[in-house]
C-alpha cells in the first residue's frame, strides 16, 4: 500500500521550500518532486528469483542566483528539520558553482487538456499471482519451443506507476501521473559445442499491450538464429538491421543531436544546421507527446510543454534538441527536452527517438536480400566516436538464402567505417516501427558495407 504524503502536503512544502530559498537570497527556484509503486518478479530457471512490492518518493529544490550559479539537493524524507538541511545545502552548492549565462525558468503555465495519454488505469487490476502466472507460462513457451534450449535463465515481470509535481518561483505548478510495465526473457541454447545466449522484451505505459508470449518466442528465436555462427570472408555486404539493432544505431546518431553536445564541440554535427549527412530515406523524429510513450509526458524537467521535434528530414540537418539553457545560446525556443531527476540540474535528453517508418514489411525486405547479412545486434555502438564519426563495431546476425530466409549463422565479424558514410548507404526503411524503451527502430538495408571477417 502506498504511504506517500497528499498533494496538498506536498504543494504545500514545495511553497515553502520557494518562498525560503527567494528569502535567502536566490533570484529563482524550483522543486521538482516524484514518487512511485513498483512490483518486480522474475524466475531464474523457472524458481522464483525475485518477489519486490514498494514504494519511494524524492523531493528535489533548486535554487539560482543573480549570476545563474545553480544549486541544487534531494533527498526522500519531509520533516521540518531535513527540509531545512537540504535547502542549506542546495544554497552552498548554488554559492560553490561557476557562474553561468543563459540559465532560466519557464514563464508559462502547465499546458491545458492534460498532455499525452500515459497512465493506465487497468495496471491497478494486474494482480500478483498474474504476474507469476505470465512468468511461469513465458519460462514454459521458452522451454518448450526449441529442444536446444537449455536455460531459460531470467523470466521476469515488472509494471509501477508515478505521480511528478514540478512548481517554479515563476508560478508554474502542475501534476501528471503514469504507470509502464515490462516484461523479459533470457535463453540459453547449445547444440555441439556451441552455446548461445540471447533475450527479448518488452515495455510499455499501457499493461494489455504487452505480449508476453511473443516475448518468449523471440528469445528463443534470437539465439537459434546466431547459435554456432562463424565469420563470413572478409568482402563488402549489403546488410538488412533489424528494429532492435536499428535502434541502437538511432540512439547513437540521436545523440549528436543534442545541444549540450554540439555546443561543447562534442559532435560532428556542428555547424551542419541544413546540411545532407545521411540518405534521403532517413527521416528521425524526436516526440515527446505520442500516447503511451515510455518518453512521453505532459512537459519537460522545466515545465516546457513537450513536442515532436524532426531533427533529420530526407537526410538533412534539421533540429537540434534543446532545454531553455541551450535554447537561450543558440536563440531558439526550447523544444522541451530538458532532462532531471530531482537532484540533477537539467541536461539535454531525448523523449521517444526513433526513425520514421517507410512503406514496406520486414519480411518483403527480407524476400529480396538473397546473400545479405541480417544483424541483429550492433556491439560497441558506445564507441563510435561522436566528433569524427569513425567506429569499429562487432555485428550477430546470419546470411540471408536465396528465399529469403536467414539461415547460416554469422558472428565474428567486424564493420568499421565512418558514421555518415554509413548513414548515407541506407537504401530503404521498413515500415516495422518498434519502441526498445524510449528508442525505436525498423528494418534498414544498408548497402556496400565493408565488413572483416575470415
Amino acid at each position: 500500500m502506498s504511504t506517500h504524503p497528499s498533494d496538498h502536503e506536498i504543494e504545500s512544502i514545495a511553497g515553502w521550500m520557494i518562498e525560503a530559498s527567494l528569502a535567502r537570497g536566490a533570484v529563482m527556484a524550483d522543486v521538482l518532486y516524484s514518487s512511485g509503486d513498483a512490483t518486480h518478479f522474475s524466475l531464474r530457471d523457472g524458481s522464483p528469483e525475485r518477489d519486490t512490492r514498494g514504494s519511494s518518493f524524492r523531493i528535489g529544490c533548486r535554487v539560482i542566483d543573480g549570476e545563474g550559479r545553480q544549486g541544487v539537493a534531494d533527498m526522500n524524507a519531509l520533516s521540518r528539520d531535513e527540509l531545512e538541511k537540504m535547502l542549506e545545502i542546495c544554497l552552498q552548492n548554488c554559492q560553490a558553482s561557476e557562474p553561468e549565462t543563459d540559465v532560466a525558468l519557464y514563464k508559462g503555465k502547465p499546458p491545458e487538456g492534460g498532455g499525452p495519454v500515459i497512465f493506465d488505469p487497468d495496471r491497478e487490476k494486474v494482480s500478483h499471482p498474474e504476474r507469476e502466472a505470465r512468468c511461469m507460462e513465458m519460462h514454459r513457451i521458452a522451454s518448450e519451443i526449441d529442444k536446444r534450449v537449455v536455460s531459460v535463465r531470467d523470466t521476469s515481470w515488472a509494471d509501477g506507476s508515478g505521480k511528478t509535481l514540478y512548481a517554479t518561483s515563476e508560478g508554474f505548478l502542475g501534476w501528471y501521473e503514469d504507470t509502464y510495465a515490462a516484461c523479459s526473457v533470457t535463453v540459453v541454447m547449445s547444440e555441439g559445442e556451441s552455446f548461445e545466449m540471447a533475450g527479448s522484451g518488452a515495455e510499455s505505459r499501457k499493461v494489455g499491450i504487452l505480449d508476453h508470449s511473443l516475448v518468449a518466442r523471440e528469445s528463443v528465436e534470437r539465439a537459434a538464429l546466431t547459435l554456432g555462427g562463424s565469420p563470413l570472408p572478409t568482402g563488402v555486404y549489403d546488410i538488412v538491421l533489424d528494429p532492435e539493432a536499428a535502434a541502437s544505431l538511432v540512439e547513437s546518431v540521436g545523440e549528436l543531436f543534442l545541444a549540450s553536445s554540439v555546443f561543447k564541440q562534442r559532435s560532428l554535427l556542428k555547424d551542419r544546421m541544413g546540411e545532407k549527412v545521411g540518405s534521403g530515406c532517413l527521416t528521425i523524429v524526436d516526440d515527446g507527446t505520442l500516447p503511451w510513450g515510455l518518453g512521453s509526458s505532459p512537459w519537460d524537467g522545466e515545465g516546457v510543454p513537450t513536442g515532436r521535434t524532426v531533427i533529420l528530414e530526407k537526410g538533412k540537418v534539421s533540429s537540434f534538441l534543446y532545454n531553455l539553457k541551450y535554447a537561450n545560446k543558440f536563440g531558439v525556443p526550447s523544444t522541451g527536452n530538458a532532462s532531471r531527476s530531482p537532484g540533477s540540474l537539467p541536461g539535454v535528453g531525448f523523449s521517444n527517438l526513433f526513425v520514421e517508418p517507410g512503406e514496406r514489411s520486414h519480411a518483403d525486405i527480407l524476400r529480396e536480400s538473397g546473400g545479405r547479412v541480417l544483424v541483429t545486434e550492433l556491439m560497441g555502438v558506445h564507441t563510435i566516436d561522436p566528433v569524427s564519426g569513425d567506429f569499429s563495431l562487432g555485428i550477430k546476425g546470419a546470411l540471408i538464402e536465396s528465399d529469403g530466409m536467414p539461415r547460416r549463422p554469422v558472428t565474428g565479424m567486424t564493420v568499421a567505417g565512418n558514421l555518415v558514410d554509413l548513414l548515407g548507404s541506407i537504401n530503404e526503411i521498413g515500415r516495422d516501427l518498434r519502441f526498445f524503451g524510449d528508442i525505436g527502430g525498423c528494418t534498414m538495408l544498408v548497402r556496400d558495407v565493408s565488413m572483416a571477417g575470415s
